[in-house]
């Protein structure tokens, strides 16, 4: 019996039903140890020795393998073909070394296969090798690095800026990217400028578009014509002059396809083309990869899905253009094309990502995936097809045009022209465009470009051409835009940073640490992440930089190909670093609060536009306001006359300008009591009256929907008048109350709450339907105090693969979950709760477990004895490792009794929780 391992389950089923009843295939679930998080992982001063952590469920999983390996004639470790799967190949082969599981005479194999197809696993398994350690090297150079950055700078933000999550050393230098665009984008000062266009007719009463490009014979820049007044000086000195064709020009030109998908340029294109993430891109390309059941068979449709290389193999070449010829005929196949990508330090190890089969084409297969799989199948199968068609041929047309002004100056205007000859490879594929890439790349911003796709009437030197309409056009530059995930995978390739398998969770991860939001698709910095960049440029600008984290991506290629000691680069690197965070070992918080106000400064205190100093306090006129750091709600601007002066805002004012309109007096009630309007760290508020003594006013936040500068006295009242009573439900005689709470508008009644639609309705419900839509909550399962509904099911995973039982993915009350045996873990919001696969759900649960989620059974809360309890302790704190020291109390802790219970405070009333939300 011959053993062979891979990453997952799915491969694993579709493998062995390859290879056939002399093997036996098992799935690792990816790695199978990992450095621990906590300090000591990595010993810097014992040669970098690093020490391994196998948590409970790859235990489970080394076990299996073990056993198995104890039987036979050979182990085959078929992980899959990149430094991870290299590194979890020699991770595997280790601990069954460790373990003497190995016994005496058995062979140990290392494949690897681009396709999961019966023909390339059996090639594979035709062609094995030894583990190469080069690229192991690589691995532990890399997993040590990220270690060592993340373990020694989070510590440092932690202390220095409280409320930092952490840093990384590929993830800190995407933030910044994100965060330096922002800051180009506030920086910026548009400019106004104006274009002059003229619609010209030939003899035959055919339309030329012309636009002005010279006066004088001095060719016009972007920005020469800066007002109305000139622009409608020009317009009035050309109308109604002769225009005459001084020369045209034609040219052939044309324009070649683009080379099959890479990992980036597949995440980019599914951005721009079908909306998806780069994590969702991922985790549908690796089901396609996998293998979908076609006619009873899984079969692998894609190749490996992590790659950066954009060549193909010379036999899958040939079936790409045997298919061409078939589908459009020999015109469109012409010589075989070979690509060598440009990115900055692509590895070029493995194929481009392209059909295992062209000849399925999205037609055949469209029935037998979902939506998204189907979609994300054609533009891999069209991508791959265009790249060895022929290119399209265009005709060009330039005509240059002259008119003598009104104001006796010679004017220049230029007629572009272009047309399609001969489709080629655009009849299968065009790629997507990111909103004003094409301009931003020119250097322009405004679509000048378009007169491009227009064809030209035929036109000869010295025809003239009658004015039918000439008009000044206005415009303003655009400020750089935002990037989307597509375009900073785009740039971070461009700068070699990252590495195809790490753009999507580098992104997640940027999500999860609320450092930057997603907002219609693009990414913006939240406060939090400026904070942490503005920390590091200022004290660690080194390791932030673009051309230090290619560096080292650099010299770990060097690692991969054996030209470099990785260890030497790991001292190196260490000895660097551990200088620059003893520098700043004994700054104060205040310093690193000083630093900030400068760098932060055009964020966070911007120009009032009346020359008054930004930073002056609005409130007291005497203190500077300053960036002020919380543990618990994090960074804000509060004045630095505290504590004579209590004022406090959000880190980042709006657009209403919310500072200037604290404390503005937006009427007075009858009894002469002021109604104001307030901005607090949260955000814009109303209150009711002053403090007296103890007593605290009335207050409401301003919910979103409602703009604080156009807020009125009037609607200030009625949110000071939440919750209100919406009348007695005509079955209980009980009130039905509407509200503000954490999660926007809503009515309560008994305990049973439903949401509203919009801020306006909270004011305006009455009691009809007030009382439908309690009916309609309560049918649906609409949860009381003491009783909640049950979650939807978001998708049905099927059974566990190694312990049996369903796995469910959940909506719950604060997002979607994963849910076996009572154990539930949490989908990250980087994640798509529906496209997630049994691999994902598997290792989330694992995750939790190992982490000590899953809830207990109803023996394992019954109260032990006081001396067991004691006992076990005792034994624990033997037997257990450091990361187990707190088992002693976990076991020691009394059990509820029922005094404890009857001693616990009841739940407050529903009418109080409503009140409470406000």
């Amino acid at each position: 019996m011959n053993v062979v391992i891979v990453e997952s389950a799915a491969k694993a089923k579709t493998i062995n039903k390859y290879l056939g009843p002399g093997y036996k295939v098992i799935a690792s679930y990816g790695h199978v140890r990992d450095l621990p998080a906590k300090n000591g992982s990595v010993e810097p001063d014992n040669d970098f020795a690093m020490h391994w952590d196998v948590d409970g469920k790859s235990q489970k999983i080394m076990r299996e393998i073990a056993e198995a390996v104890k039987k036979a004639d050979k182990l085959i470790l078929a992980t899959d073909p990149d430094r991870e799967g290299e590194a979890i190949s020699w991770h595997i082969l280790q601990i069954l070394n460790d373990k003497k599981a190995l016994k005496k005479g058995v062979e140990v194999e290392r494949v690897a296969f681009n396709a999961i197809t019966k023909q390339s696993i059996l090639a594979a398994m035709k062609e094995p090798r030894e583990i190469d350690q080069p690229l192991v090297s690589a691995y532990l150079a890399r997993r040590a690095l990220d270690y060592l950055v993340g373990f020694t700078l989070s510590p440092v933000l932690w202390r220095k800026l409280p409320g930092a999550r952490s840093a990384g050393r590929v993830q800190s230098v995407a933030l910044r990217l994100v965060c330096d665009r922002e800051a180009e984008i506030e920086a910026f000062r548009t400019d106004e400028y104006w274009t002059i266009e003229a619609l010209l007719a030939t003899a035959k009463n055919e339309d030329v578009k012309a636009r002005l490009v010279a006066i004088g014979g001095t060719a016009l820049k972007k920005l020469d014509i800066k007002d109305e007044a000139s622009a409608t000086a020009i317009k009035a000195a050309i109308e109604g002059q002769d225009f005459r064709v001084a020369s045209v020009e034609k040219k052939a030109a044309k324009r070649n396809p683009y080379p099959p998908f890479t990992t980036s340029t597949l995440q980019m294109d599914a951005s721009r083309k079908l909306g998806f993430s780069a994590k969702q891109t991922m985790q549908i390309a690796q089901r396609l990869y996998e293998g979908v059941d076609i006619g009873g068979e899984t079969v692998g449709l894609i190749t490996y899905m992590r790659t950066d290389g954009v060549q193909i193999v010379a036999e899958a070449v040939g079936h790409i253009r045997d298919v061409i010829s078939a589908e459009f005929g020999k015109r469109y196949t012409p010589f075989a094309r070979e690509y060598k990508t440009k990115a900055k330090n692509a590895q070029e190890a493995h194929e481009a990502i392209r059909p295992t089969d062209p000849r399925r084409t999205p037609d055949i297969v469209r029935k037998h995936l979902d939506r998204d799989q189907a979609a994300l199948y054609d533009l891999i199968w069209k991508r791959a097809i265009a790249s060895q068609m022929a290119p399209a041929d265009l005709e060009q047309t330039v005509a240059e045009i002259e008119v003598k002004g009104a104001d006796g100056k010679a004017y220049g205007l230029r007629a572009n022209g272009s047309v399609l000859m001969f489709d080629g490879f655009l009849k299968v594929y065009e790629e997507g465009r990111d909103d004003r890439v094409r301009y931003i790349e020119k250097g322009k911003d405004d679509p000048e470009g378009e007169e491009d796709n227009r064809r030209l009437p035929p036109l000869t030197a010295g025809d003239h051409l009658k004015d039918k309409e000439v008009s000044a056009d206005q415009h303003f530059t655009q400020p750089p835009p935002r990037f989307s995930e597509a375009t900073l995978v785009k740039r971070m390739e461009e700068l070699g940073i990252g590495r195809p398998s790490t753009y999507a969770s580098t992104m997640a991860v940027l999500v999860d640490r609320d450092y930057v939001r997603i907002e219609k698709k693009r990414l913006v910095p939240e406060d939090k992440g400026r904070l942490v960049i503005a920390f590091l440029e200022s004290f660690f600008k080194r390791y932030v930089e673009y051309d230090f984290t290619a560096d080292l991506e650099e010299k770990l290629d060097l690692i991969s190909n054996n030209e470099l000691a990785y260890k030497d680069v790991l001292r190196d690197f260490w000895r660097d670093f551990t200088g620059a965070v003893g520098e700043i070992k004994d700054l104060r918080v205040g310093d690193v609060l000083e630093a900030l106000n400068e760098i932060l400064g055009p964020h966070v205190f911007p120009d009032r536009g009346d020359g008054t100093d930004p930073r002056q306090c609005p409130k007291c006129g005497v203190g500077r306001l300053s960036l002020k750091i919380s543990g618990k709600y994090g960074a804000f601007i509060g004045c630095g006359n505290y504590p004579e002066c209590n004022f406090t805002r959000q880190l980042t004012q709006s657009d209403n300008g919310d500072a200037a309109l604290d404390g503005k007096i937006l009427g007075y009630t009858d009894d002469g009591v002021a109604v104001s309007l307030r901005t607090g760290r949260f955000g814009p508020y109303v209150q009711l009256g002053e403090a007296d003594g103890d007593e605290k006013p009335k207050r409401s936040s301003i919910p979103k929907g409602i703009d604080a500068a156009t807020l009125d006295f009037e609607k200030a009242l009625q949110l000071l008048s939440l919750p209100r009573e919406v009348g007695l439900h005509p079955e209980t005689a009980t009130p039905i109350t509407a509200g503000l709470g954490r999660y926007g508008p809503f009515i309560l009644h008994d305990g049973t709450y439903a949401n509203l639609d919009n801020i306006e309705e909270v004011f305006s419900i009455g009691l009809n339907r007030a009382v439908t839509l309690l009916a309609e909550k309560r049918a649906g399962g609409g949860k009381s105090r003491f009783q909640r509904n049950a979650p939807k099911v978001l998708k049905d995973l099927g059974e566990h693969p190694s312990e049996g039982g369903k796995v469910q993915v959940l909506e719950g009350r604060y997002g979607p979950y994963v849910t076996h045996n009572k154990v539930n873990a949490t989908v990250p919001k980087s994640k798509d709760a529906t496209a997630l696969t049994m691999d994902d759900a598997v290792t989330l649960l694992a995750e939790r477990v190992a982490n000590g989620g899953g809830k207990k059974s109803k023996k394992a809360k019954a109260a032990p004895k006081p001396k067991a309890a004691k006992a076990t302790a005792a034994k624990s704190s033997k037997s257990t490792s450091s990361t187990s020291s707190s088992a002693p109390k976990k076991s020691a802790k009394p059990a509820t009794t029922p005094a404890a219970k009857k001693a616990t405070p009841a739940p407050a009333s529903a009418k109080k929780l409503a009140k409470a939300k406000v």
